[in-house]
């Protein structure tokens, strides 16, 4: 078994609540604050959701940039419905895809989301196999 590119984090509690402030172990990267009480930053469920929309969007840009698309706008929404008892992971992520730019059209765009989330996102796919996706996407 070879072993891939290793990644890494330190998070330090701030001695204030449930906040946690830092980043990656390398210097260059910024700082994040991650907070169990969602008061000062997310929370760890809420960070998640943060970069499955991150990874995702980044691919999204990345495949439609690869087909000529002059992108003016790509916002996206993750929802995620969580068990109601412990572990309470989520057990389904649903994305909102926003679209517009020059050369976009609906198929460009489903081709796009389909690769990130079928293919391409690290994020979705470190996550338990069984949690459904879905999504929906809007070209302005």
């Amino acid at each position: 078994m070879t072993s891939g590119e290793r990644r890494a984090v330190r998070l330090e509690w701030t001695g204030d609540g449930l906040r946690f402030r830092g980043g990656g172990i390398e210097p260059s990267t910024p700082a994040v604050e991650i907070d169990g009480d969602s008061q000062s930053g997310p929370s760890p469920m809420l960070a998640l959701l943060l970069a499955a929309a991150g990874c995702s969007g980044a691919d999204v840009v990345s495949i439609l940039k690869k087909m000529r698309v002059e992108l003016r706008r790509v916002e996206i929404e993750v929802s995620g419905r969580r068990r109601e008892e412990a572990p309470r992971r989520y057990v389904s992520l649903h994305y909102r895809y926003l679209l517009s730019g020059s050369g976009l059209d609906r198929d460009k765009a489903e081709r796009a989301v389909k690769l990130s989330l079928e293919k391409y996102c690290s994020v979705v796919h470190s996550l338990a196999p069984d949690i459904e996706l879905s999504y929906e996407i809007v070209v302005e």
